[in-house]
């Protein structure tokens, strides 16, 4: 635990610039998981060696989107996001991320983001969940992914127009 939040930055930063060899990485990474407090700090890590062994990290992201912290199950989100939404993309993915369910502001946009990315680089599939009879996604979720992406520059007029058409009313 560091006592302030620059502290951990450079923690998280050093850590993702130090290790070569991922068994290493992966054992002081879950060391440091439980004292990320913020989502700054958890979006600055997106550690390169993670390309070393994309089906291993996979693995780790199940088990991250399972936990009980905020901010661990926020990291498993953004790293699907940042490693797994072009080559490495599998259509289950979308449902593990769809699956996650917590009240936390912080986890609730990692989905959202996850999913408005997943419509710019995966739309054919990711679309699927905000055409179904009954949202998939809580309804806030489901709207913030499709603000996301309306905003993005990477995804053309035409398709925007359709995504605002999906979003759903919040139940009273």
């Amino acid at each position: 635990p560091h006592r302030y939040y620059e502290e951990n930055n450079l923690h998280g930063t050093l850590l993702t610039l130090r290790y070569r060899e991922l068994n290493e990485f992966l054992e002081k990474l879950e060391i440091f998981l439980p004292y990320i407090d913020n989502w700054a700090t958890c979006d600055l890590m997106s550690p390169k060696i993670f390309k070393k062994d994309l089906p291993r990290i996979y693995e780790e992201v199940k088990k991250w989107l399972k936990s009980s912290r905020t901010y661990t199950v926020r990291f498993g989100a953004v790293t699907l996001l940042g490693f797994f939404l072009d080559d490495a993309f599998q259509p289950e993915m979308l449902r593990l991320v769809a699956d996650v369910r917590s009240e936390e502001y912080y986890v609730r946009m990692a989905v959202a983001w996850y999913f408005s990315i997943a419509l710019v680089k995966q739309y054919e599939t990711a679309v699927s969940y905000f055409t179904r009879p009954q949202p998939v996604l809580d309804h806030w979720t489901h709207n913030k992914a499709l603000q996301k992406a309306v905003e993005s520059r990477r995804i053309s007029d035409e398709t925007k127009a359709y995504l605002r058409t999906l979003k759903v009313k919040t139940p009273k």
